[in-house]
């Protein structure tokens, strides 16, 4: 090390399970961090403050006027600057010294493995099932931990999946995913702006001890924080013989997306963002539906589409057309499923839901 940076990493040196040796290690070490937001945020600054050398930063959005209650990477001047950009901004001058290595792009299937594969670890920041999902087996297959976290309105957990130890994956602790509806995220229930903020700073603990090799990992246990009645449990977490990714005889051999399909009796369908855009090249000739806030329709909007609030549908549907298709989309998809059962109990009968929303376009 450098003096100004002994100086820098005075307090960590100065712990005997560091010392100069592990902080060297730590500035020749690298993780990625799927999502810049709430969680992605102060994971963010808590490894460049630490001297985390490498970190790449996977975000394809735009920093929002309503992202700056939580996420405390972004500053009011930086509304409508891509977020890895912004981040990156931010973390460079915290650190000079660190390497920000910046993917605009949507974690998918067709870019995880390569987006991740030369990083020691992977921290999941995103807010939604099939990037967890997506996430979880990437990390399975490159045989690299993943430092787990979601939040959800005054409730956290935070955990490490660690393919190369004895232990479950994601799928063990939820082996199904959830029907797009079924869980809201931030956009539509929700979230105390500090929440995120301590479940992203024990993601950043995590992950700097699985860097350094010190201490306890919580493999095998679901760190759960109550934020109302500031409680911490654990719940213990056992592999599953039967999982399709880590278990006796798996079935899952390489990345898929998880998508939602609705149930038989649904009265819409669900459609994925390139199947959309295909149907659009074809001259498709139907309604465009955005039912999110006008907040979220100014910073990006899906051109051609036409823009009626959710929260307003019930005052103004009948300025909807019947005789045409219609497709609805919000931010992630779950606004627009309830959009969909709205429309179809006021008899509109061609409706599809966005899968995934502007996110996933």
């Amino acid at each position: 090390m450098t003096p100004v940076q002994q100086q820098r990493y005075l307090r960590h040196t100065l712990l005997a399970q560091v010392g100069e040796e592990g902080q060297e290690r730590l500035l020749r070490s690298s993780a990625l961090i799927i999502g810049c937001g709430g969680l992605g945020s102060p994971a963010a600054l808590y490894l460049a403050a630490a001297g985390v050398g490498r970190i790449g930063l996977v975000d394809p959005d735009h920093v929002d006027q309503s992202n700056l209650q939580r996420q405390i990477l972004f500053k009011e001047e930086q509304v409508g600057t891509a977020k890895t950009e912004a981040a990156a901004e931010r973390l460079q001058s915290l650190n000079p010294d660190l390497v920000i290595e910046q993917h605009q792009v949507r974690f998918s299937v067709n870019n995880a493995m390569e987006v991740a594969k030369d990083y020691d670890l992977i921290v999941d920041g995103s807010d939604n099932f099939p990037t967890r999902y997506l996430t979880n087996d990437c990390a399975f297959f490159l045989k690299k931990p993943l430092i787990y976290g979601s939040i959800f309105q005054f409730d956290g957990q935070v955990t490490v999946f660690n393919p190369t130890q004895e232990g479950p994956c994601y799928r063990c602790l939820l082996p199904d995913a959830p029907a797009a509806d079924a869980v809201p995220n931030c956009a539509e229930a929700g979230v105390l702006g500090a929440l995120p903020g301590i479940v992203g700073s024990l993601q950043a603990m995590e992950a700097l001890k699985v860097l350094l090799k010190i201490g306890e990992s919580p493999l095998g246990k679901l760190i759960c924080y109550d934020a109302l009645r500031s409680d911490f449990r654990n719940i213990k977490l056992r592999r599953n013989p039967k999982c399709i990714l880590c278990g006796d005889q798996p079935t899952l051999t390489q990345l898929r997306y998880e998508g939602h399909s609705c149930p038989a009796n649904s009265p819409y369908q669900d459609m994925m963002p390139n199947d959309f855009r295909d149907l659009l090249a074809q001259g498709w000739q139907g309604l465009l539906l955005d039912v999110r806030t006008p907040a979220e329709r100014e910073a990006y909007a899906i051109e051609g589409s036409y823009f009626l609030p959710l929260q307003e549908l019930p005052e103004r549907f009948h300025e909807i057309p019947r005789d045409k298709p219609i497709v609805i989309y919000c931010k992630a998809g779950i606004r627009s499923a309830n959009a969909c059962h709205f429309l179809a109990e006021q008899g509109f009968n061609d409706l599809t839901n966005l899968t995934g929303g502007i996110d996933a376009w």
